[in-house]
């Protein structure tokens, strides 16, 4: 199992920057090797990502989500990982957005990529595009604000 942890500081109010982090559609726009994100109804998506040249298909689900502060979510089939992102409001103009996942990797590329750093690399690298996507938009692509209990 591999672990990650980064952080990014964005110039933009942490409401606006965790509005912008529940739209799941939006990132491919952001986050290298993700192809598709589909959302089914609040708390479930399917994601198609592309890593090492190989196509594959998961479902997610988020397990907890508190509106301005974090979203935790666990893959339910395909690819082993889960992971948090949380919000940490600096100032009334700044957010440090920092993302904790922790990875199974699959077969032998995967593990050689995961001792390689590369995916702590993509993780680093789609930080830095989300802070550029959200700082030049200044405005969310949209919300949503609902709330989901960690279970029990």
């Amino acid at each position: 199992m591999s672990e990650i942890a980064e952080t990014v500081d964005v110039e933009v109010p942490v409401g606006l920057v965790y509005d912008q982090w529940t739209q799941f559609a939006t990132f491919p726009e952001f986050m290298a090797g993700v192809v598709d994100v589909v959302q089914h109804g609040d708390t479930r998506m399917t994601w198609e990502i592309v890593i090492g040249g190989r196509h594959r298909r998961f479902d997610a689900e988020v397990v907890e989500q508190v509106p301005d502060e974090r979203i935790a979510w666990r893959t339910v089939d395909g690819v082993t990982h889960d992971g948090v992102v949380a919000f940490h409001r600096l100032d009334a103009e700044r957010t440090r957005v920092t993302l904790r996942m922790r990875t199974v990797p699959e077969g032998t590329v995967d593990t050689l990529g995961d001792r390689l750093g590369l995916v702590r690399g993509r993780v680093k690298d789609d930080l830095r595009r989300f802070k550029h996507f959200i700082e030049e938009r200044r405005t969310p692509t949209g919300a949503w604000r609902g709330e989901v209990p960690p279970r029990q």
